[in-house]
């Protein structure tokens, strides 16, 4: 994939987690990478919004664009509605083709802030004023935003400051396209400790912030089955396998400021099944002045039809393939969820909206589950660290 065989292109997405998607976040902004004998070259950036809206629409799977809606084959920056990362990198690889004749894409890559922040602990600080990127250089100055990015300063950075300091959306995506370029370019030249680095990528790939597809099927059929391979269906995914993604509603960047846990609750049945319940408690901690005090590209200013401050989010559920969803709550209440099958597997979505400083708590129970599989789960990444949102699985009074 470096090259070995002859030149590798990639399209890697930079997605935004401050408006969540399935996989992560927006892909606002892109960078393009070529490899060549080893040899990593940064060769093409910028903005999702300058491919346009696509019609006719990319041809999608049926099944997911009833869940997703067609904007998985609309838009750039929606593809990733579905958690299902090959479906993701081929449309995103089809629509860059389509408005790029004759550019061929080898794979596709995607990552978040958080990324970088692991790849910086491993890289060192990286000065945004050497770039030859005068874009960048050039936007620094005037906005006050740092000279340099750290493993410490750039998720703040990316997700929150830059929409204090930068006002227009389309020079916002030039400032994420540079920045990330300048991380590759410092990964590309060899800068900070190379052991470090791979482990910062592993641990992405273990937080699932990571994810690669290769058009190559001899690479793909290696890759699809691990977690950098983000699939959701098929034999990796049998068992009592779980999913819960976030899918942002607001049209805003409100997402910095959700803190979310989740955690499987099981319950025991005599005829050898298991109930699973997929508690996912959400908490809006933007200030109760948001709709003042946050700017309004963050708040979206109400132009969806949600109050700025507050954060509408599509929560959606996946169960174990043949289980079956059951009934759905909100803080306890009943609620109507939409029901839908994902390659055999059930899925539930609700929409919920929070003011700042809410919590509310939605549980999707799914039942008939075989007893014999301890339940494992995948999750949207977000802001915070995998480790602060999965809480251990409780199953509950005789569940061994």
């Amino acid at each position: 994939m470096l090259g070995a065989d002859g030149p590798r292109t990639y399209l890697v997405l930079i997605q935004n987690s401050a408006e969540i998607r399935a996989t992560g976040g927006i892909s606002g902004a892109y960078a393009l990478i070529r490899t060549d004998e080893g040899v990593i070259e940064l060769v093409g950036q910028g903005s999702a919004a300058d491919l346009g809206r696509f019609e006719p629409p990319i041809e999608v799977d049926p099944e997911q664009e009833q869940i997703y809606s067609s904007r998985l084959g609309t838009f750039f920056q929606s593809t990733n509605l579905t958690p299902d990362f090959p479906s993701v990198a081929t449309t995103t690889k089809a629509m860059w083709e389509r408005r790029n004749p004759g550019s061929g894409i080898d794979g596709v890559i995607a990552l978040d802030a958080v990324v970088l922040a692991d790849i910086l602990e491993a890289t060192g600080p990286v000065d945004l004023t050497a770039s030859e990127d005068r874009a960048l250089v050039d936007l620094i100055a005037p906005s006050g935003l740092p000279t340099s990015l750290t493993s410490e300063n750039v998720v703040p950075t990316l997700l929150s400051d830059v929409y204090a300091r930068i006002e227009d959306p389309a020079v916002q995506d030039v400032y994420f396209a540079s920045v990330a370029g300048q991380v590759f370019s410092a990964l590309a030249e060899g800068q900070g400790d190379s052991a470090g680095i791979v482990d910062a990528l592993r641990k992405s790939s273990e937080e699932q912030r990571l994810y690669v597809w290769s058009d190559v099927p001899a690479e793909q059929d290696i890759i699809g089955p691990t977690a950098l391979g983000g699939r959701i269906t098929g034999p990796s995914k049998a068992g009592a396998a779980f999913g819960v993604y976030f899918n942002d509603g607001t049209g805003a960047k409100m997402d910095y400021y959700v803190e979310r846990t989740v955690q499987i609750i099981g319950s025991c049945t005599n005829d050898g099944s298991r109930e699973y319940t997929v508690r996912v408690t959400m908490t809006n901690t933007a200030p109760a002045d948001a709709a003042e005090s946050l700017p309004a590209y963050v708040t979206g200013a109400g132009a969806f039809g949600v109050e700025p401050g507050t954060v509408r989010t599509n929560v959606v559920g996946y169960g174990p393939e043949r289980a079956a969803l059951g009934t759905a709550t909100v803080d306890a209440a009943e609620v109507p969820v939409a029901s839908f099958i994902h390659g055999d597997r059930p899925v539930g979505v609700i929409t919920t909206e929070l003011a700042p400083q809410e919590t509310t708590i939605v549980d999707l129970p799914f039942v008939d589950v075989p007893q014999e599989d301890e339940p494992a789960v995948s999750i949207t990444p977000t802001v915070q660290r995998l480790q602060d949102v999965l809480q251990a699985t409780d199953l509950g009074p005789g569940c061994s």
